[in-house]
């Protein structure tokens, strides 16, 4: 366990002000984990640590004009982007589609959707989800929570958890479908019991 030296509002004023010894306690607090949370996608060691390494090159550089609430959720949103970005320009195989739990609905990979779209198109139709549902699954894949914390925060049963995201994504698979997107939903998390 890492020893914290400050708090997360503390690392980012620190970060900010260009205090070397923040940013290293920041790589060490979440590199790892967002290596894990790449490789079990990529399964490309290299791939992974030049996705790791450049977030945090550019990181660094944004430290002044970056506005951040949430450090671990803005993180592995970069990672989520990087990944999208390195898959985008490869030539998908078959076994990269069964990783990825991808529905493609169009098989035609010069349609792909731009990251931004896609952002927007998941966002509306997660949107349209029963409430409880709906937070659930945000708590799960936007504020990256495993489903034993969100168990304990919401006070109902781990299997409660898993229907609920089951039931989210089959919504969100379907309701993409639908409108005729090609969609990517990659769904992982630097903790293992966030796989579907």
């Amino acid at each position: 366990m890492i020893l914290r030296s400050y708090s997360d509002k503390e690392l980012l004023e620190q970060i900010a002000l260009g205090n070397s010894k923040a940013f290293k306690e920041l790589h060490e607090m979440y590199a790892s984990k967002m290596f894990l949370y790449a490789f079990n996608v990529i399964k490309n060691k290299e791939a992974c640590e030049d996705i790791i390494q450049n977030i945090f090159i550019d990181f660094w550089s944004k430290r002044k004009e970056a506005k951040i609430i949430n450090i671990k959720a803005y993180l592995f949103r970069a990672v989520k982007y990087q990944i999208f970005n390195y898959f985008r320009d490869q030539k998908f195989t078959k076994e990269d589609i069964t990783r990825l739990n991808i529905v493609d609905l169009s098989v035609n990979t010069s349609k792909k959707m731009e990251y931004d779209e896609l952002k927007k198109a998941i966002h509306d139709s997660v949107n349209k989800l029963p409430k409880r549902c709906k937070e659930i699954f945000e708590l799960s894949r936007y504020q990256y929570k495993s489903n034993k914390e969100i168990s304990e925060d919401l006070k109902i049963s781990m299997q409660a958890v898993k229907n609920q995201i089951s039931k989210a994504l089959k919504f969100i698979k379907k309701d993409l479908q639908d409108e005729e997107h090609l969609f990517y939903f990659i769904c992982i998390s630097s903790n293992q019991d966030h796989f579907i």
